[in-house]
């Protein structure tokens, strides 16, 4: 197995697994659908913010990536969502499968060996797909760790959820 085929592996692995910490998929499984707006005392934001964020900004590092007529957001306002709380379940479980659809593009594009992962992006100033998906890489494991964070402050981390939590979820992951 040559070197690039390795890294590729490795930062895919690095993208989805739960290897040094708790992945995406472990962060929201069984989240209490009556605590995604809640925002504890002290904290900043509400899981649904934090899920919002992640998805924005994951949707935002990948675009920038593919297209060359990337228009960039505006930083904060359109990094976070409006509201505290997703208006609907159907809201959050959209918002999940866009996360994981946006994850599963970044993965397929480092896989992909036709992807130069150390040419630079031709309208960026210096990045690569290499940096652009250890940003994402990095960028989800630090809002990971604030959603594991949030649900151990609402109680709704390290103890298995029951069959109701998981049904009121409406995530099957």
């Amino acid at each position: 197995m040559s070197n690039e085929t390795l890294l590729r592996q490795h930062v895919v692995n690095l993208l989805t697994s739960k290897e040094a910490h708790a992945n995406f998929e472990s962060a929201i499984k069984g989240l209490p659908v009556t605590l995604r707006g809640e925002k504890p005392n002290g904290a900043e934001h509400s899981p649904w913010e934090i899920l919002e964020h992640l998805r924005i900004a994951q949707w935002d590092i990948l675009d920038f990536s593919v297209n060359p007529k990337y228009k960039a957001l505006d930083w904060p306002a359109e990094y976070w969502p409006k509201s505290q709380a997703p208006a609907s379940d159907a809201e959050w479980n959209s918002s999940v499968q866009s996360f994981l659809k946006d994850r599963k593009k970044m993965c397929d594009l480092v896989a992909d060996e036709s992807t130069d992962l150390f040419q630079k992006i031709p309208h960026g100033d210096g990045q690569t797909i290499l940096r652009e998906a250890l940003l994402t890489a990095d960028h989800n494991a630090y809002h990971v760790g604030e959603l594991v964070l949030l649900r151990r402050l609402l109680g709704a981390w390290g103890v298995a959820p029951s069959r109701k939590e998981e049904i009121d979820a409406g995530i099957r992951l």
